[in-house]
């Protein structure tokens, strides 16, 4: 009878975690939108039909199955899910700056899938992310790619199922300047590069012991000591980690891509790369990608030579190229940021849609699941009022896999704000007075005031 009471409470076990594992998928007939699809033009007066979270058909005249929700977004625009390549947003920590090497720690330990900037992002459109590892360090801490299903105490509900593995690199003043001030290597640019190889060469010589042991048939062999931080490294060189590097200046953009070439790095994604439409062809040729603001600079001397045609620059090069936010505030119109490339550089709609769609999805791997509207792909999906590249444009509505995380029209300003669990009664009080004493100023000012008015006249 114990035996039959473990087994049922195992099997209860298990069903809850499967059940806690389900994401919500959702079914609905988007009808009469014009659809921006990024890969096949613009579809006027048209249907996108949502089945179990993925795009089933995209037609006219559509007719809803049973049971299936219908929204009317005539006149309205209907676009791809807009993805942050570049974000800090829900994460409870950014840099582990004990060391310039900490490969082995992980952003996916620090998801905070309370943080409000996760609603607000999705009042922007916004539907994945690319939740990075700060700059602090010349090789930090692994990345998470994640889906904004905000309402969920679980980060695991965040996460993005099957996305490729990436990891932060930094180039630069960020890792020379904490170098410095934390009395740790490297402290110069020439350092950095140097830390790079020789982490590199050690990861190699890593692999090497643990191949040798795999190889040995002698049944008493004794395995080499497991190393997760050299393992990582590891899997770069064998092309399981993307790496996403901080940089700005062209001449470390590029030895960073003979490093790379040296040790037989397949890609890399330069993110910020303000520098970078200095080694366009380049970049091209090697096969690197750049994720970049559409028009900040010069707020430090290592971001002083950029342009705002950066991006057109790279994309006419053949250079994959995105634009991010690296912001909590900005997330929410990134859509403007993509429309700046058309000020500079006359891109398409579609192209530059793109930069903060399919491009972004490509240099995260996931641009088989999300980046376009298209049949098959997950239902990850913003409603705009007007065309997105429009300065007058709002976003409307925001799903993910076919369910609805945000709608204008039922926006609780509750839901704006951040919630601290630890604040306390008497905080609240304490501004109650504060508001009190305020009003109560206000009211003498007001009282002087008007007296003198009159005694004025």
């Amino acid at each position: 009878m114990k035996k039959m009471k473990n087994i049922f409470t195992l099997l209860l076990c298990l069903l809850s975690t499967l059940a806690l594992a389900q994401k919500p998928k959702g079914d609905v007939l988007f009808k009469n939108g014009t659809v921006l699809t990024i890969t096949n033009g613009e579809l006027e007066n048209t249907d996108v039909l949502i089945r179990d979270g993925k795009i089933s058909k995209i037609g006219k005249d559509l007719r809803a199955p049973k049971g299936v929700e219908v929204v009317d977004i005539s006149g309205k625009f209907l676009m791809p899910g807009i993805i942050d390549a570049h974000s800090h947003i829900a994460g409870s920590a950014i840099n582990e700056g004990t060391s310039q090497v900490t490969s082995e720690v992980s952003m996916e330990d620090v998801v905070n899938p309370l943080d409000v900037q996760i609603y607000r992002a999705l009042a922007g459109g916004v539907t994945s992310i690319h939740l990075m590892h700060g700059s602090a360090n010349v090789i930090g801490g692994q990345n998470e790619t994640m889906k904004l299903r905000y309402g969920t105490t679980n980060p695991d509900d965040l996460r993005f199922e099957g996305a490729p593995r990436t990891i932060k690199f930094a180039l630069g003043e960020n890792p020379t300047r904490g170098g410095r001030a934390r009395g740790i290597q490297p402290q110069s640019r020439m350092g950095v590069e140097n830390m790079i190889r020789s982490s590199f060469t050690q990861a190699v010589a890593y692999e090497k012991k643990w191949e040798a042991y795999n190889k040995d048939t002698n049944p008493r062999k004794v395995a080499p000591e497991y190393d997760l931080r050299m393992q990582t490294l590891v899997d770069i060189m064998n092309g399981d980690i993307i790496v996403h590097c901080h940089s700005y200046r062209a001449d470390e953009i590029y030895m960073l891509m003979k490093v790379f070439s040296d040790f037989d790095i397949p890609t890399i994604v330069f993110q910020h790369a303000n520098e970078a439409y200095k080694v366009a062809p380049e970049l091209a040729a090697f096969g690197a990608s750049a994720s970049v603001f559409a028009d900040w600079w010069a707020y430090k001397l290592e971001v002083y030579y950029s342009t705002a045609y950066n991006a057109t620059i790279l994309q006419e090069n053949g250079v994959l190229t995105s634009i991010n936010s690296d912001s909590g505030e900005l997330i929410r119109h990134l859509f403007h940021e993509a429309a700046k490339t058309q000020k500079y550089g006359n891109l398409s709609n579609d192209a530059a849609l793109a930069m903060i769609t399919l491009n972004p999805a490509k240099q995260l791997g996931i641009a088989d699941r999300v980046g376009s509207i298209e049949e098959g792909k997950d239902a990850d999906i913003a409603v705009f009022d007007a065309h997105p590249l429009s300065i007058y444009a709002i976003p409307q509505m925001t799903y993910i896999d076919g369910v609805k995380y945000f709608d204008i029209n039922n926006d609780k300003s509750d839901q704006r704000i951040f919630i601290n669990p630890e604040s306390s009664i008497d905080e609240v009080q304490l501004f109650e007075k504060m508001d009190y004493r305020h009003r109560c100023m206000e009211g003498t000012a007001q009282f002087f005031g008007a007296n003198l008015f009159k005694h004025k006249h």
